[in-house]
């Protein structure tokens, strides 16, 4: 059942959300999109007249817990964007926590501390995900962005959860979004893979290979792709063992008809800085010394091209070092050209932690059809991979692990 059409009305619901923000030195947010994108979830629940046991993870803890990254900094953003008064445990479980379950009322909200203050959550501990579970009676993931790990508060939790579990709002739409291109696109479709490592995206490539109508291949693994056939790269990136990969992948691509638009020509710096010297040349003649850092002007037209006339978009990765201005044309003009091709009717999913960073340089996140949330979880669904946590909501019987405390 869609989360739309459920009703929360006197339950009190357990919420994985993705609320690992950044902080700065006084522990204020510095970007809080992530807990923008489960408002939506967290509204409606309330809206019911349910109420709301939130529970997320922040940064990476080694020892238990540490002040830096306690979820306390976020109450007050919290109370502000539920608009209502936010309690907050100083702990994910056990008497305390249970004890504030409890007493929690119809359209109250409850924030549980870190989980990963307990080695039990990444570990998949199904004790710590029972003891997690006696707090709620309903549970709702919406934390794309961990969809992909078989973390206790992502995946074990939800053994305990028969028929009264669901996705919320934000990983609803973000499985929905990802279907529209893996599951009968309009065409032509073309998937634009850009980034540092061919060796990344090997699996989103293979896998997308009898959907697309063409790929665009950008960023430091073009380098690759050109070594590979016997091009000079001078001392741009490279992955020499992946060489062999690359030439599969162009030999499917023609063996299936897929169009594989490799770059023709680059921006290439004497030094990786902003203030390097450059120029434009042949990508397959860079002299030595030399790096490749963007797609040059002809790449720029020819890709251009081929996104303008596309029905279905997908992006992951960007053309070059766009986080400095001398090398940002070949992203930004891709950027634009999605989003031009949005207006005109063109289904556009963006995804990945540069490519959003991009759109979000250019303000174009509202011109493009969806932007994801999550960088791994969504390789890892393009990859054809069924994520642990989406897994866990869909099947009607638990996780088959040894239980242990």
């Amino acid at each position: 059942m869609p989360f739309s059409d459920l009703n929360f009305a006197n339950k009190k619901v357990l919420v994985r959300v993705d609320f690992n923000v950044p902080l700065n030195a006084d522990f204020e947010i510095t970007d809080d999109t992530r807990m923008q994108a489960a408002l939506p979830t967290l509204t409606k629940i309330l809206a019911d007249g349910g109420s709301v046991i939130v529970m997320s993870h922040l940064g990476r803890p080694k020892l238990g817990f540490e002040e830096r990254f306690s979820l306390k900094h976020l109450v007050s953003h919290l109370s502000q964007l539920v608009n209502r008064e936010v309690k907050f445990c100083e702990d994910s479980i056990g008497n305390k926590a249970q004890e504030m379950a409890t007493e929690l009322k119809p359209g109250e909200v409850l924030l549980l501390e870190n989980l990963r203050f307990y080695k039990h959550e990444t570990a998949g501990n199904l004790y710590f995900a029972k003891e997690l579970s006696k707090l709620a009676d309903f549970y709702v993931n919406d934390a794309f962005g961990t969809a992909h790990r078989a973390h206790a508060s992502t995946t074990m939790v939800a053994n305990f959860f028969t028929g009264k579990k669901s996705f919320g709002n934000l990983l609803e739409n973000e499985i929905n979004n990802l279907e529209k291109v893996l599951s009968a696109p309009k065409t032509p479709f073309t998937a634009i893979i850009g980034g540092a490592k061919v060796s990344g995206k090997i699996n989103v490539i293979q896998n997308l290979m009898d959907k697309v109508t063409d790929i665009i291949i950008g960023g430091g693994m073009s380098y690759t792709f050109i070594k590979a056939q016997g091009g000079k790269i001078g001392s741009s990136l490279v992955e020499d063992n992946q060489l062999a990969t690359a030439k599969e992948i162009m030999a499917k691509a023609e063996k299936l008809g897929v169009n594989l638009h490799i770059p023709t020509d680059t921006i290439i710096a004497d030094t990786f800085s902003n203030d390097a010297t450059t120029k434009e040349c042949d990508i397959f003649d860079i002299p030595e010394g030399w790096m490749g850092l963007d797609i040059g002007q002809n790449s720029i037209e020819q890709f251009k091209e081929v996104v303008t006339r596309s029905a279905t978009i997908l992006w992951n990765g960007p053309m070059g070092v766009f986080e400095m201005e001398s090398f940002e044309k070949g992203t930004k003009a891709i950027a634009f050209s999605v989003v031009g091709a949005t207006a005109k009717g063109s289904y556009s999913l963006i995804g990945g932690g540069d490519s959003v960073a991009a759109i979000n340089k250019y303000d174009l996140g509202e011109k493009v059809s969806y932007v994801s949330t999550g960088g791994g979880a969504m390789l890892e669904y393009l990859e054809g991979k069924e994520l642990p946590g989406v897994q866990a909501i869909r099947q009607k019987e638990g996780f088959k692990v040894k239980e242990d405390s």
